[in-house]
């Protein structure tokens, strides 16, 4: 293939919500630009983007996946992003790493949640986005309310260019408001229609001169002169609406929406064509090309047979080949071997890329996120900000032969998945996998079996409760025992009351010599060990202070371990007398939901036993952040219950801050689980 310069370089991201046709958009830019001569069907499996076996087998998009064809003079990269909550993480890494977000709207579904992501996402990095009607073939499309939704709910930044003509609800044609003319189509071709202007406004739920002065007044807010020309009533040229939304585009100000029916290749060529005129090169809006070689990777791909896959993005200067760059995340030198563009799984090798161009490289030691630049001239870009996850799950090897491979394993995954979290939890000592919800968690558990081999089993975490006590006592511990020659003796009065302490807090307060000094340390080894499972149901002791007051010993028998065990005595038999109980954990919790849903939330807060601290509007519009403190062993669902109350818009933090005694009608059953295991 030929080699581009930046400025004949565009990145798109194609996002959305899941189902909305991100791919088989994908799939038909391809097709008619003759990438593929054959249109693939997410259903048949047999797209560009959907390749990899999961991704087959379950019908939808779970990576991100690259792609590119050749048009007008241009290099056009695609990153198909999955649309499911569950992997937002790619989501992210595809919108990252382009100029713009190409967004996907059902004509039939209409704005969902993952539009609001995809939407958000490209705000929040600065990249111009261009919404696209999708599926407009379905009679139950409707393209006027979904225009009126998208304005409703992203306001005066949106902008239609192209847009449907309906007749008996079936498309007629389809009009390019720049170019103003309308377009039919015959087996997937466009043939221009000499319809006049009049004749399409009849044919059209809306007033076609009310979207061309919409586009014409959105075109006049980009530039003092063209505002100018636009107060006096003069009309716009074809070239100054281009140049207009272009600007607008990169401005923030002009969100432009389109209309495909990629199905029947219906209004792709428009696409097309709106994607060469209207769509930012990375020049605009980056590092010069003329720069030393610096780049980042944004995705990589964790391969058991290929090895560690990097996609990189060039931010300037030019990547080569056998090249050897620094990583300035780690400070090692990094080896570029062989360069290849992606057509999907197809790996097409390349001796160089240029500023703005997308690649892959494999083994590379850098994660997704660091930055590779020339020793000479070193650089950091900052890396994306991925989505944080919440569902926590205890994971362990299905067998023992699993056992030593299941860590290795799991870190090559947490290589490829910023939004992946494995953790040893410090109190139970369970290794837990933290993920973005349930279909994150049988993605990640499947290509553990799949790829890696290792069968790996899931349950709920268990939860760390502490025992404490909450009066004071006095008790003997007395051992003695005598089996021929040596005997053991050793006896002691402790004191145990509450206090405020995480530790055991031990003291002696003896008098005349009742114990030996060098047994001290014996007594408070023994009650150390004690505290460590309580005689309730077994949990670590706080809050305890024993004071040594009194004893007795033996000048023969009396020995360290005597002593010890005494403490022991003295602890299980005190302890049940000083009133023990259950402590649970409790967390700080945010929740951020949609206004409307506050009030669902609240009640079910107040369910898991919750205490609603405070209601305040979000810095997100239409959302609000509700703080509450709520016991940890209710939270274990909350990231599917919370998904499914707001349609996937909530998001929630919690943090573990103290710990409170568990109410008396829950103790009995914490008991018996503690001991049988089962609930």
């Amino acid at each position: 293939m030929k080699n581009y310069e930046s400025t004949k370089i565009k990145n798109i991201a194609v996002a959305g919500n899941y189902g909305s046709g991100k791919t088989t958009l994908t799939e038909a830019l391809l097709y008619e630009a003759g990438v593929v001569d054959r249109m693939g069907k997410v259903a048949d499996g047999n797209t560009v983007s959907d390749h990899t076996a999961e991704e087959i087998q379950r019908k939808c998009s779970v990576y991100t996946s690259m792609s590119f064809y050749e048009r007008d003079g241009f290099k056009i990269n695609l990153i198909d992003t999955p649309g499911l909550i569950d992997h937002e993480q790619s989501m992210v890494e595809g919108i990252s790493a382009c100029g713009c977000a190409l967004i996907t709207v059902s004509g039939r579904s209409g704005v969902k949640v993952g539009t609001h992501k995809a939407y958000k996402y490209a705000q929040k990095m600065g990249k111009p986005a261009m919404f696209v009607v999708t599926k407009l073939d379905d009679e139950n499309a409707n393209f006027n309310n979904v225009l009126t939704q998208l304005k409703t709910e992203f306001g005066p930044t949106v902008c239609p260019v192209v847009v449907p003509v309906i007749a008996d609800r079936k498309i007629v044609s389809y009009v390019n408001l720049i170019e103003m003319k309308a377009y039919k189509y015959e087996n997937g071709k466009a043939v221009e229609t000499d319809m006049p202007t009049a004749e399409i406004s009849e044919k059209m739920e809306y007033r076609i001169d009310g979207l061309i002065e919409a586009v014409s007044e959105a075109v006049a807010e980009t530039d003092e002169e063209l505002f100018e020309k636009f107060f006096s009533g003069e009309a716009f040229t074809q070239k100054e609406l281009i140049d207009g939304i272009h600007k607008g585009m990169n401005d923030g100000i002009i969100t432009p929406v389109t209309c495909v029916s990629a199905a029947t290749m219906a209004g792709i060529d428009m696409l097309m064509k709106e994607i060469t005129l209207l769509l930012p090169v990375p020049e605009e809006n980056e590092t010069a090309a003329d720069s030393p070689a610096a780049a980042q990777v944004f995705k990589t791909v964790a391969d058991p047979f290929v090895g560690k896959m990097s996609y990189i993005k060039v931010m300037s200067g030019t990547l080569k080949s056998n090249s050897e760059l620094i990583n300035t995340a780690t400070g090692a030198a990094e080896k570029i071997g062989k360069l290849y563009y992606l057509e999907g799984k197809k790996q097409i090798e390349t001796a160089e890329a240029v500023c703005g161009d997308l690649c892959a490289a494999v083994k590379l030691s850098a994660n997704t996120g660091d930055t590779l630049c020339d020793p000479a001239a070193q650089v950091t870009f900052d890396k994306p900000e991925f989505p944080i996850p919440t569902y926590r799950v205890a994971v362990k090897a299905a067998s023992q032969n699993d056992e030593s491979k299941i860590s290795g394993a799991i870190n090559r995954l947490l290589e490829e998945d910023m939004s992946l979290r494995y953790e040893q939890d410090p109190d139970t000592l369970e290794m837990i996998l933290v993920t973005l919800g349930g279909l994150h968690l049988d993605s990640v558990v499947g290509k553990l079996k799949r790829d890696f081999g290792v069968d790996v089993v899931t349950s709920t975490p268990r939860v760390a409760y502490k025992e404490t006590i909450r009066k004071k006592v006095k008790v003997q511990g007395r051992h003695k025992k005598q089996s021929g020659g040596h005997g053991q003796f050793g006896d002691v009065w402790i004191e145990f009351e509450p206090c405020i302490s995480d530790e055991l807090v031990f003291e002696e307060r003896i008098f005349g010599g009742a114990v030996p000094k060098n047994y001290f340390p014996a007594v408070e080894k023994g009650l150390q060990e004690c505290v460590k499972h309580g005689v309730l149901a077994g949990y670590p002791v706080v809050g305890l202070k024993a004071i040594l007051v009194d004893g007795s010993y033996h000048p023969v028998d009396s020995s360290e371990m005597a002593f010890k065990t005494a403490a022991s005595i003295a602890f299980r038999d005190g302890i049940p007398q000083a009133e023990p109980m259950l402590l649970e954990p409790v967390g700080n919790l945010t929740v951020r939901v949609p206004d409307e849903n506050t009030g669902d939330i609240i009640g079910e807060l107040n369910k898991r036993r919750g205490r609603v601290m405070g209601m305040t509007p979000s810095e997100e519009k239409g959302l609000t952040d509700v703080t509450a403190e709520v016991p940890i062993a209710e939270m274990s669902d909350f990231t599917l219950t919370l998904r499914q109350m707001t349609q996937g818009r909530g998001s929630f933090s919690l943090e573990r801050s103290r710990f409170e005694p568990l109410p008396a009608n829950l103790m009995a059953k914490v008991i018996a689980f503690a001991k049988t295991g089962e609930q």
